[in-house]
């Protein structure tokens, strides 16, 4: 909704810019102003953000180990029992006799990471 509402604006500023002089000729870097504009907006609200998550994440599965709790991205939760020496894949223990093996991308959040924290605060409110 912002993206669109970014581009009228800049298209209205670019069209009301042009009527209004139409007597002097642009330069060549002012007529690529509204792109590049464009660029540095998009840049600092969608693909800075997102790099910064992908960067996280990554670090998350790289600082997996056996025994941590995970959630994939499907939504199984289980145990980390085995990590391939290759570092790609991973065996998950999902009940007493279940192992499930899952690519390491498969793994979107560390649960008993999220629970330490919270057990901390309600160990230092008693």
């Amino acid at each position: 909704m912002k993206l669109s509402a970014l581009l009228v604006t800049l298209s209205s500023i670019a069209a009301f810019a042009q009527e209004a002089a139409p007597e002097q000729q642009q330069g060549g870097i002012m007529s690529f102003l509204p792109l590049i504009l464009l660029f540095v907006v998009m840049w600092l609200f969608f693909i800075r953000p997102k790099n910064k998550e992908m960067k996280k994440m990554e670090e998350m599965r790289k600082a997996l180990k056996k025994g941590d709790k995970v959630m994939t991205t499907a939504g199984i939760i289980g145990t980390v029992t085995n990590i391939d020496e290759t570092g790609t894949s991973i065996t998950v223990r999902t009940a007493s006799t279940t192992l499930i093996e899952f690519e390491k991308s498969a793994i979107l959040r560390v649960l008993n990471a999220e629970a330490a924290p919270a057990a901390a605060k309600t160990e230092e409110k008693k």
